[in-house]
């Protein structure tokens, strides 16, 4: 009986150091990456290389000092897959990779109760102007200004399933650069790949919103999972 005993010890050993690490025990992601953003939430959003339309999102905490998994869910990326952010180039129908704050966030529908953002309610007057000729380039603007083409920006009350509710991913955001793309979420899956942003079932969207704490300055990194965009360069 005595052998047994042991095998099984071992194995629940085995079990606990495993715990919130990869495959064939490497820490968790967050662990891996060159910077989280500096605080103590983060979402990943991960696909397998730059042609990939789908991948990842997992959004972590830390707990008692590591990092650990608090909820994951299956991710779409840009038509056109991934490109490095900081070559990224507007209307590539390309998801921009590297590490990102969270500004606010925003939705057609009411914030999921718990939600701590900062939430801007989406009316028939809201825009996310993406006119590189425009002061208001990569904003939200309400009303929309003269200077913001409105076939150059998106009339955010159109998209009711994705923008049922969604989080502003701070990309070409702080001192936008013409040309570089604008108007980049994470929100609630449409039909298909995206137009650049990531998306995720309108549930997962719910659960990341409550979960969300902007006091715990929480940062979406987004990568491959190889390669000159891996996840772990940012």
């Amino acid at each position: 009986m005595r052998r047994p005993l042991l095998t099984l010890a071992v194995l629940i050993t085995l079990a606990i150091g495993s715990l919130g690490t990869g495959p064939a025990g490497e820490p968790p992601l967050p662990d891996r990456l060159a910077d989280t953003g500096g605080g103590s939430q983060l979402i990943t959003a991960e696909a397998p290389d730059t042609g990939s339309t789908t991948g990842t999102v997992t959004w972590w905490e830390r707990r008692g000092g590591r990092w650990v998994e608090a909820g994951s869910a299956p991710a779409r990326f840009g038509a056109n897959g991934l490109a490095e952010g900081g070559a990224r180039e507007q209307g590539t129908s390309t998801t921009p990779t590297g590490l990102y704050d969270l500004p606010y966030a925003f939705g057609i529908e009411e914030a999921p109760a718990g939600t701590r953002y900062p939430y801007r309610e989406v009316t028939d007057d809201s825009w996310w102007c993406q006119d590189n000729a425009s002061a208001s380039y990569n904003r939200w603007v309400e009303p929309r200004p003269a200077d913001c083409r409105a076939d150059e920006a998106e009339h955010l009350v159109s998209y009711g399933t994705q923008y049922a509710r969604a989080l502003v991913i701070g990309f070409n955001y702080d001192r936008p650069v013409r040309g570089r793309g604008a108007g980049i979420f994470l929100h609630v899956n449409g039909s298909g790949a995206t137009a650049g942003c990531v998306s995720v079932p309108a549930d997962a969207m719910a659960k990341i919103l409550a979960w969300a704490d902007p006091e715990r300055r929480p940062h979406i990194a987004v990568g491959t999972s190889t390669g000159p965009t891996a996840i772990t360069r940012y």
